[in-house]
Order: structure tokens, then C-alpha cells, then sequence
């Protein structure tokens, strides 16, 4: 039998808290496990102790039998001390905008970029006073003989 630490949810709609488990890798996620070592409640602060409650005999026993952590309570373990910190990887593709929205994006700064050229060339222009002319003098009016 694989064994697997992982969480299974718990509460109401959007007012989830988890119960971090040892079950069988092949039981679903809310099903039946084999023993329940510890909660974590996202609903509290991040600093606050309760936020992540560990048995960290039972954990170490069930670490020692090879039940392997899932992502998530890999970490909580590493935090804790309880296990090595995982390598936490990026996943750029998932949160990356999309083509549209990047083509907006270089639109609107290339704009921003031209504002600001500009300005600067406004701003190390000098400053030329426009020259008066004087008043030329007035060409007397034609009049039109009939």
C-alpha cells in the first residue's frame, strides 16, 4: 500500500479548513485514511501558531514507514523542521497573461515610452523667446475708382 500525507478538506462552502492525513495514495481526496496527524486552517493569519498543527511524533513515524508528503504539506513539514525543505518551483506558464493582454501591455508602454522622449527633448530644447516683429507700416488701402 503507498501512503501519502495530504490534506483532505473539511467545512462549509468557502469556509474550508484541512485535516492532514496518512491514507492510501489510492483513496479520494475527502475518503477513507489512516490516521488524521494534524489540521491546517488557511481561515487564520499567517503568523498565528494554529494556522498549521502538526503531531510531529505521529509525522516522523509515518515519514520512517516511507508515506510520502504531498506538495503542499512537504512544506508545511519543512517549515515546521520535520523534513527538508522542498524545492518550491515557479510555474510561470500557469499565472503568465495572455497574448492579448501582452500586446496591450507593450502598446501602452511603448506610448509611455514616447510621452516621456518628448518630454525630454522638450525639456533639453532651449528655450527661444519668440522674436517681436515690429510694426510694419501699413500699405495705404487701394480704393477702387468707379
Amino acid at each position: 500500500m503507498a501512503l501519502k500525507l495530504r490534506m483532505s478538506r473539511q467545512g462549509r462552502k468557502n469556509l474550508a479548513f484541512y485535516h492532514i492525513v496518512v491514507a492510501d495514495s489510492r483513496a479520494a481526496r475527502d475518503g477513507k485514511f489512516v490516521e488524521k496527524i494534524g489540521i491546517y486552517d488557511p481561515r487564520l493569519p499567517q503568523d498565528n501558531d494554529k494556522r498549521v498543527v502538526l503531531n510531529a511524533e505521529r509525522v516522523k513515524y509515518w515519514l520512517s514507514q516511507g508515506a510520502q508528503p504531498s506538495e503542499r504539506v512537504a512544506i508545511f513539514l519543512g517549515k515546521a523542521g520535520l523534513a527538508a525543505m522542498p524545492a518550491q518551483f515557479n510555474r510561470p506558464k500557469k499565472s503568465a497573461p495572455k497574448a492579448k493582454t501582452v500586446a496591450r501591455l507593450e502598446e501602452k508602454a511603448a506610448k509611455k515610452a514616447a510621452a516621456e522622449e518628448a518630454a525630454a527633448a522638450a525639456a533639453a530644447a532651449p528655450k527661444e523667446e519668440p522674436a517681436v516683429e515690429a510694426p510694419a507700416a501699413e500699405a495705404p488701402a487701394e480704393a477702387t475708382a468707379e
